[in-house]
């Protein structure tokens, strides 16, 4: 939590954390009060008991508490990824806590006209993890998607690999961390997250911006994103880079995010 004005809530992705965002948040910081957290299950928001299952329902009321606790009113929200699916169900089902929401590639592969292949492609994912591992699974998985290994891997989508310069301190534990999320991810979200439906009715009407990556045009998460945007009679935005561009661009794209706060 960093910055002063109105309170913008982002929502990281699949085995993602608050870390990833750290240099967005510092260009945002200026102009909103910014909240990042570890979705339940990842990283510093660990489980009491035996891992759950991920349910959107929960991710979404775990959204709005965090809201009503900041107790600053309705909240911009940014989610990317699995986290716009969250985004997308918080503002379906807590619709006062939420000012407007930027999705940014959501994987919301059950809109499209045939989910047959990409629902195809997650159960064969989740397969590979449970016949041989960790590695095995998200091995396939970066190369399926044309992915480099780095901190910030997610449900869909390609992205810049790891930088070419010595990370500092707080990228190499953000990397640590989000690598020790990936078994969690796969044995306990990547089927959940794949077959969330938004509740359309709910948002119609609702201030939601669907983002996509001005790299991804024409990847299948860019398909995903614009059978949201059709359904929802809603604005769609170009972001820096492709699935990850916050991380390599986090100038640009803070300053995308902000202009698309304003207009929605």
């Amino acid at each position: 939590m960093r910055g002063s004005g109105p309170v913008l809530l982002i929502i990281p992705g699949g085995p993602q954390d608050a870390g990833v965002f750290a240099d967005v948040a510092g260009h945002l910081a200026d102009r909103y009060t910014v909240v990042a957290y570890d979705p339940r299950g990842n990283s510093r928001s660990t489980f009491d008991g035996e891992p759950q299952e991920q349910d959107l329902d929960v991710h979404g009321d775990d959204a709005a508490r965090l809201i009503e606790a900041l107790g600053a009113g309705p909240a911009y929200v940014f989610g990317t990824s699995g986290g716009a699916q969250i985004g997308l169900n918080l503002a379906a089902r807590h619709p006062g806590r939420v000012r407007a929401l930027v999705a940014h590639e959501p994987p919301s592969m059950m809109l499209l006209d045939d989910p047959s292949p990409s629902l195809a492609g997650m159960r064969d994912l989740h397969d590979t993890y449970r016949s041989q591992g960790v590695e095995a699974a998200m091995q396939k998985f970066f190369s399926e998607n044309g992915l480099s290994e780095g901190p910030g891997q997610d449900e869909a989508g390609p992205q810049d690999g790891p930088p070419s310069f010595e990370p500092s301190p707080e990228e190499a534990e953000t990397f640590a961390r989000v690598s020790g999320n990936f078994e969690y991810w796969l044995a306990h979200g990547v089927m959940p997250l794949s077959l969330y439906r938004p509740d359309i009715e709910a948002l119609r009407g609702r201030p939601v911006v669907v983002g996509i990556g001005e790299e991804s045009i024409g990847q299948p998460i860019d398909g995903m994103g614009k059978a949201l945007a059709d359904r929802l009679g809603s604005k769609r935005a170009a972001f820096p880079g492709d699935h990850m561009g916050f991380a390599p661009y986090p100038d640009r794209f803070a300053e995308t995010l902000h202009l698309t706060l304003r207009g929605a």
